[in-house]
């Protein structure tokens, strides 16, 4: 089996939201909604995660400018952006899915996710991963 399909194969048979492999072994995963999994992806994992394979249940522009951030090599979604499918087509980042949307929506569907806004402004990937950490620690700090 490829990376991507270990990947893809842990997203469903786990029920989880992302799975990330590289060289046959699973480097992380998570049950997290939206895109706070994948930031703490990112840190924890930080460059091993060049040329891993990511499968994940949706991908809007946010997350495809974190893959392009992280080098990510392969992408898998269960519903894709046209949006994320143009960066990952400008970056060479090969790309899968099962359904591809116009926008990815919150859960209620009223609205697009506010990563989903804030990346509509951004093409830089790295000033994505800052903005986007920012903006996560500021909803967290809300919450508490």
């Amino acid at each position: 089996m490829t990376d991507l399909e270990i990947a893809k194969s842990e997203l469903y048979e786990e029920n989880l939201t992302l799975a990330i492999v590289k060289h046959g072994a699973l480097l992380y995963s998570t049950k997290s909604h939206g895109i706070s999994g994948f930031l703490e992806a990112i840190e924890k994992c930080k460059e091993n995660l060049q040329g891993a394979s990511l499968a994940v249940r949706v991908v809007g522009k946010a997350v495809a400018l974190l893959c392009v951030y992280a080098k990510i090599n392969e992408v898998y979604a269960s519903v894709m952006s046209r949006k994320a499918q143009v960066v990952f087509k400008q970056n060479k980042i090969s790309c899968h899915w099962n359904e591809l949307v116009e926008n990815v929506f919150d859960t209620d569907k009223t609205g697009m996710f506010a990563f989903e806004k804030a990346a509509a402004r951004i093409s830089e990937p790295h000033k994505a991963y800052k903005d986007f950490k920012t903006m996560l620690a500021s909803f967290k700090a809300t919450k508490s």
